[in-house]
């Protein structure tokens, strides 16, 4: 009995035992799940893509009515505020849905412009807003971050009150894994989730406007333990401890080295602005335009302390702040996310090759050699313009050196190129003091410099990949038997010119190739980069503009020299930014992403009311070859979907313009040629039963007189207008999933279908214009009755001169 009642307190107590140790494991192991940030509890908040549902049949109307003026697209803008739900700086808590309806109702739509032309775009951009906060534990681990990453740089000036401050340099490359790692929580998606022309599902853009608290982030306080106030209730701050949230230090982000700044673009599809840092000063010195100051940006202490007037009596109230906040994402629409289109270029290219041709006089050294501090690596570049291609397009980039004496054309336009300026500076002695600065003149190069393209780039091709070679080029025979010594001259045609729908008058000379002649294959597209590597030359040599590049939208400059860095008149808080003239990758790639993907600068605007670009240096500064604030080789994900849908607006801006001279034409001969001698308007035969569409409007229901219109065309133009019509609301909707491969073809769809309509409108109209000509001279022989009348007529004209001779001879007077 002992024995047995021994047996079962043990087993009981063994019960115990394993229901304590699983009690203890799921509080260890809830506990562990709870202490963890970035995770994806239920009911945390969450992404909603569903808009295009709601703004469906306004877009569809909307096309249908602006048919001939713009396309409308939906653009989805996703506000992530970080720090604002009173857990961040100043404890200062921001509605979001006061600020989602803000929003919408300052800042509706957007309509982004062409930089080369200076007109507005035909694409019209209807802004989605999402504005939703982000929890406690994601802004401490984000703060933890970026307290580690700071780096002490200095000291730098207060704005407000001119004190020196502890300063601290925070490398925006090192704390992006943890805005990752935030973008992937939020949005459930990776942030190099492939590319946006390839993806099935919604990509996301979004904003990061965050409010740290920096008496946490202090970098001098070690005693503070960030990982223990993650799911903590913060205390109350009183206005004693608010006085004090500024911590009596300044902090500011630089990416990849490059200037200081208070918001970066980061290489996902995500921008941030920290409210929190700086305040910082950049821009261009002796000049208003653009540039950053303490003021730009909106600050919560003037909000929150009020009653505390600074030396230049700077006070905010909420409403304020909300205005400002808006205004920063409204700018942060028109420069980052829906920026200008630098180059408008309407092709359906298949293959796209990009031969980077190095011209260089002297021998010293090669750029395309590896493993130098001045060389190019032409696999990254090739890397970085893949992403900016649609699916089923061919990129193929090769790189070749020519001796420049050898082209004695292109040296003639090396020395010509050379112009200088006068500037005058002040130097410590107080005085003006004039020099003269040389620039190379990129226009004056790219005249001389197209003509050699093709036949630089074919050898090239051949040399790198024989088999290319006849892909890319036709050519009848590799030796130019032509006279001279001269560097040959290669004309060709624009990739639209069979689809010319003017009609040709008088016959064109038949051209005769000579063996050595070269042309393009149709569906190919070359852009060249042209690297001047010169030696000996002024220390202080760059292209106009202060820049190293200049590109146009079929090819791209470069210079290149080892000289040391070259001042700039651009400032980063008290510093002069410099320009290396060596190191030429960025510049390539920003040359490419303008000329093929028609990417602008973020710091460039067109502003129709100066007729010309503006610069605003804000966004400067992040992951981007653009500008002298930037120090990155490589684009953001937001900038290459910005070149993907670039192809796709020119296009549709193409096809509506397309569509409005075809109206027009409709509306040019309707008015010359559907009206009576009175000036009243022709009625048609028929009962139109869609008078909605534009064709109608050219059949007043007045006389009864026949329609010289055929109605084949008639309803050839209803039926192609619907097609339009539809193909518009499927892009709209193609574009707001971004499913940028979708679209891309849609688009090209659209842009064929209008072109070919277009000519046949014109064939039609010219035909009838033949037909309705108010007087034509015919030549026949009169038969029958018309010839018995017609002899009838001669003899009344004969008796008619007898008559009249005889009156004549017999009243003159008898001669004596």
């Amino acid at each position: 009995m002992e024995l047995r009642s021994d047996s079962r307190s043990t087993s009981f107590s063994s019960l115990l035992f394993v229901a304590y140790l699983a009690v203890l494991s799921g509080l260890v192991s809830r506990t562990e799940s709870a202490q963890q940030p970035f995770r994806r509890e239920p009911g945390h908040a969450h992404w909603h893509h569903s808009a295009f549902l709601d703004v469906r049949e306004s877009v569809r109307s909307d096309v249908r009515r602006m048919l001939h003026s713009r396309a409308e697209v939906p653009l989805e803008v996703n506000v992530v505020l970080v720090g604002m739900n009173g857990d961040g700086g100043y404890r200062y808590a921001v509605d979001p849905h006061k600020l989602e309806e803000f929003l919408k109702v300052s800042f509706s739509t957007h309509r982004p412009s062409c930089q080369e032309t200076g007109e507005p775009l035909d694409i019209e951009h209807r802004l989605v807003y999402n504005v939703f906060p982000v929890g406690q534990p994601e802004l401490i681990a984000l703060e933890k971050t970026v307290k580690e990453a700071m780096v002490s740089a200095g000291t730098a000036l207060e704005a407000d009150f001119g004190r020196y401050l502890p300063a601290y340099d925070v490398e925006a490359t090192k704390v992006e894994s943890a805005f990752n790692r935030l973008y992937s929580y939020i949005f459930d998606m990776d942030v190099g989730a492939g590319s946006a022309g390839t993806a099935d599902k919604p990509i996301p853009s979004a904003i990061f406007v965050v409010n740290f608290d920096k008496v946490r982030m202090d970098p001098r306080n070690t005693e503070i333990d960030l990982d223990s106030l993650m799911f903590a209730k913060l205390p109350e701050l009183s206005d004693a401890d608010k006085e004090k949230q500024e911590a009596d230090y300044v902090y500011r982000y630089r990416y990849n080295g490059g200037g200081a700044s208070q918001v970066w673009l980061g290489s996902g599809r995500y921008v941030v602005i920290d409210l929190s840092a700086g305040p910082c000063t950049y821009g261009k010195i002796e000049t208003e335009e653009g540039s950053v100051s303490p003021r730009t940006l909106p600050r919560i202490r003037n909000i929150v302390l009020p009653g505390e007037v600074s030396p230049v009596g700077h006070q905010s109230t909420h409403d304020i702040f909300s205005g400002q906040l808006a205004s920063l994402v409204a700018t942060t629409i028109e420069h980052v996310i829906a920026p200008d289109v630098r180059f408008e270029t309407v092709d359906l290219a298949t293959r796209v090759l990009v031969p980077i041709i190095v011209l260089q006089n002297h021998n010293r050294y090669n750029i395309m050699e590896r493993g130098q501090n001045y060389s190019i690596n032409i696999e990254e570049i090739e890397s970085e313009v893949k992403k900016m291609i649609h699916e089923g397009q061919e990129v193929v980039i090769v790189g070749g050196a020519h001796p420049l004496h050898r082209h004695e054309k292109l040296a003639i336009a090396v020395s010509k190129a050379m112009r200088g300026h006068s500037l005058q500076e002040t130097k410590k002695d107080g005085r003006f003091h004039v020099h003269t600065k040389t620039y190379l003149d990129g226009a004056i190069l790219k005249e001389e410099m197209e003509r050699s393209t093709d036949v630089l780039a074919a050898g090239l091709l051949d040399v790198s990949d024989p088999g290319l070679s006849n892909k890319y080029f036709l050519r009848q025979s590799w030796e130019d038997e032509s006279e001279g010594l001269s560097d040959s001259i290669v004309k060709h045609k624009p990739l639209w010119s069979s689809y010319s729908s003017k009609l040709l008058k008088g016959k064109k000379k038949k051209a005769v190739k000579k063996k050595g002649d070269l042309y393009r294959t149709y569906g190919t597209r070359v852009i060249p980069v042209f690297i001047l590597s010169l030696a000996d030359v002024d220390p202080m040599l760059m292209m106009e503009d202060e820049s190293l590049v200049w590109a146009s939208n079929d090819v791209v400059i470069v210079l290149q020299h080892l000289n040391e860095k070259i001042p700039l008149s651009y400032v980063s808080e008290t510093e002069r930014q410099h320009a290396v003239p060596s190191q030429v990758q960025r510049h390539i790639l920003a040359g490419i992403a303008s000329a093929l993907g028609g990417v602008s600068a973020p710091y460039e605007k067109t502003s129709h009311a100066h007729e010309r670009p503006v610069t605003n240096w804000l966004w400067a500064a992040g992951c981007h070859p653009f500008g002298p604030f930037s120090n990155v080789s490589q684009m953001s994900r937001m900038l290459q979907d910005v070149a993907l849908r670039n192809t796709i607006y020119a296009r549709v801006d193409s096809a509506l313009h397309k569509i409005r001279e075809t109206s027009e034409a409709v509306q040019n001969f309707a008015s010359d040629y559907l009206k009576t001698p009175l000036g009243e308007p022709v009625k048609d035969k028929k009962n139109k039963t869609r008078t909605e569409l534009w064709v109608e409007k050219f059949y007043k229901k007045t006389t009864t007189l026949p329609e010289p219109f055929p109605h084949e065309l008639v309803e050839r133009l209803e039926k192609y207008l619907d097609t339009v019509e539809e193909q518009l609301v499927d892009l709209s909707s193609l574009l707001y999933d971004h499913k940028l491969y979708d679209a891309h073809l849609n688009s090209s769809e659209i842009l064929q279908t209008t072109m070919f309509t277009q000519q046949y409108v014109e064939h039609v109209l010219e035909t009838e214009r033949e037909n309705m000509r108010c007087c034509k001279i015919e030549y026949k022989y009169t038969v029958g009755v018309k010839s018995y009348q017609t002899l009838v007529y001669g003899g009344i004209l004969i008796a008619g001169f007898l008559v009249y001779f005889l009156v004549i001879f017999f009243s003159s007077p008898p001669s004596r």
